[in-house]
């Protein structure tokens, strides 16, 4: 039987939140459509972060309002804290709103309080809050960033990473994404933790969240892949790769590449179910 893997999108939403110009919210839903029409079955469309923080999705609710939802399709909005939340189900009770919620933590202490402007127990009580408020009217994906390495703090216990899975996994998220924050992970780094994942939490999908700064995306790719992982996030052209108030320094490249990890899927045997030239 040939390996089926799962590619989410992240264009329009980790890939655009750093572009200096705005980007017009008929753009973004045409290239969402795009995406849609080539086959992804997940697609990463906006944030619902405050825009006097990340004005590059100060239109989340016209965007969403704009795609066509469809079968199979999965739509998906991040939520930094209760308020976008609240928003996503204003737009959902309107009809238009995204189907998939990322939650987010960070792996150390000090990314959380530059990133989320909260300590991590802090963020953690607002992620209790935002599962109680979504209520099972979303699929929820936990996201633990910084999963592999903290520019501040430099490596991270993989045993943290694994508790803050499991804290996610007790409040009932149906997924949960490792981002590799800055790009330093190594395949064995990556062989090793989904390793330890698949054995604690047999059937979590764990998504796999690589960022090219030095190179070794797609290698990481195929670590995750071997390790049994069989859902992955990616960004055209190898766009994106950092939070929009946080430069990590040179060297930093993107995305793993969607063309580059579809290519190599592809040659190895493992369906996507994509068509990168729909």
């Amino acid at each position: 039987m040939t390996d089926t893997v799962t590619i989410c999108e992240c264009f329009a939403r980790d890939g655009l939140q750093h572009e200096p110009a705005f980007v017009p919210t008929a753009t973004k839903v045409g290239l969402l459509e795009m995406f849609a029409g080539a086959g992804f079955r997940r697609v990463e469309a906006t944030s619902y972060s405050h825009p006097r923080w990340v004005p590059a999705f100060a239109d989340a609710s016209e965007v969403l309002a704009g795609v066509t939802h469809r079968p199979r399709v999965a739509f998906k909005a991040t939520c930094p804290n209760p308020r976008a939340v609240e928003r996503a189900l204003a737009d959902l009770e309107l009809g238009v709103g995204a189907e998939e919620l990322s939650l987010l933590v960070s792996a150390s202490e000090s990314h959380t309080r530059k990133n989320l402007r909260s300590t991590r127990e802090e963020q953690w009580r607002r992620v209790e809050e935002m599962t109680s408020l979504a209520d099972g009217r979303f699929r929820l994906v936990g996201v633990v960033s910084v999963a592999f390495g903290c520019p501040f703090e430099g490596r991270i216990d993989p045993g943290r990473v694994a508790d803050d899975v499991a804290r996610f996994v007790g409040l009932g998220a149906d997924a949960v994404t490792l981002g590799d924050t800055t790009g330093v992970a190594t395949p064995g780094d990556v062989t090793r933790l989904f390793t330890r994942l698949e054995r604690e939490h047999p059937g979590l999908p764990v998504v796999a969240h690589f960022h090219n700064t030095r190179g070794t995306a797609v290698a990481n790719a195929v670590a995750a892949l071997e390790a049994g992982c069989r859902h992955f996030d990616s960004a055209l052209g190898g766009v994106g790769g950092h939070p929009s108030k946080i430069g990590y320094g040179a060297g930093l490249t993107g995305n793993v590449c969607t063309e580059d990890l579809v290519s190599l899927f592809e040659a190895m045997g493992v369906d996507t179910g994509l068509d990168l030239d729909a």
